[in-house]
């Protein structure tokens, strides 16, 4: 008897990830309707937790493209943040109980002259409410019980820190105040601001939240993240991403094409390797192709339009990472 569901796909599915929404929860909700679109069971994947109280750019792999999503989680990462000054709580952001308070607040100036601190290679102290274990416990369960959490430093990479724009009653940017030289001596940093709204492009295992506290310190002051937004996640960016309205609309007769992205789309940052026909049989049985002209380095091996595999390449030799089993598009 043959299965009149439809193929299982391979690709990305990038959500955009509302507040609320757990990371496993969007998986969830792209499982939930490929199914009731009619396909076959497809192992579906995320490539990097995003907290629910964040939302943002959220990568969804299918089918084969789940073999990359361990390389998505060692990707960078660009957030946007704001930090309201003059509180800390135990959680670092909005969801937690008050453990800090302050009467300071930073100029704009003064919070543009610490961003250097931060920048480059940092150590770092993750949130006593993170998923990283402590004795074989997620450490945020240990502090739910009322345990003290001591995290070892971590050192991550802060590749850029910007500020987005003061916050001081609204953003100067968009105030219906057109007096320009007022808002050119806001954004000079003249004024005390309440909160400030960050940029950081992050290397993997960074927490937005404890940098967002380390810099209210360096100010002389506590703050907490009240706003979270990933903006890109490895090659993908908001402007590739779908609301949960859009997936929703899959299960509905939506094409599915119109909204997945090809599993290279995962591999853009590095270069295609075009195979014959018999290169790319041998790569596919195991075998190495030696011969290659290409500098030594990871490549997406490609047969035409055909992924093969993600191999490396060294002395001129290309040994298989990953490999693909991708149907021929003439199938």
């Amino acid at each position: 008897m043959t299965s009149d569901k439809k193929p299982a796909p391979n690709g990305w599915i990038i959500l955009d990830k509302p507040r609320g929404l757990g990371s496993t929860q969007g998986v969830a909700a792209v499982k939930r309707n490929l199914r009731e679109a009619g396909f076959a069971k497809t192992k579906v994947g995320h490539g990097g937790t995003l907290d629910p109280l964040a939302e943002g750019v959220l990568p969804i792999a299918l089918g084969e493209a789940t073999k990359l999503a361990g390389r998505m989680l060692d990707a960078s990462k660009i957030y946007e943040f704001t930090v309201a000054f003059g509180v800390e709580t135990d959680t670092l952001d909005t969801e937690g109980k008050v453990v800090e308070q302050s009467d300071v607040r930073p100029t704009l100036a003064e919070v543009e002259a610490v961003l250097p601190q931060f920048t480059g290679e940092i150590e770092q102290v993750p949130p006593a409410y993170s998923a990283l274990k402590v004795d074989g416990k997620r450490a945020y369960d240990l502090a739910r019980a009322g345990e003290e959490v001591e995290l070892k430093t971590r050192a991550v990479t802060i590749h850029e820190l910007s500020i987005c724009h003061p916050r001081v009653g609204g953003d100067p940017a968009s105030s219906a105040a057109n007096d320009q030289s007022e808002l050119d001596s806001r954004l000079r940093g003249n004024d005390e601001v309440g909160e400030v709204t960050l940029q950081a492009h992050v290397s993997k295992g960074t927490y937005i939240r404890s940098l967002a506290r380390d810099i209210a310190h360096a100010l002389g002051t506590c703050g907490h993240v009240t706003y979270l937004r990933r903006s890109k996640s490895g090659p993908f960016t908001e402007a590739q991403a779908i609301s949960l309205d859009k997936l929703n609309e899959i299960a509905n007769g939506a094409e599915l094409n119109d909204l997945l992205l090809p599993l290279e789309a995962g591999l853009d940052d590095i270069p295609a390797l075009s195979l014959s026909q018999t290169d790319a049989q041998a790569l596919q049985q195991g075998r190495v192709v030696s011969g290659l002209p290409q500098p030594s380095g990871l490549h997406c091996a490609m047969l035409g339009s055909r992924p093969i595999a993600l191999v490396e390449i060294s002395g001129g030799t290309a040994k298989v990472v990953r490999g693909f089993n991708l149907p021929d598009v003439a199938e």
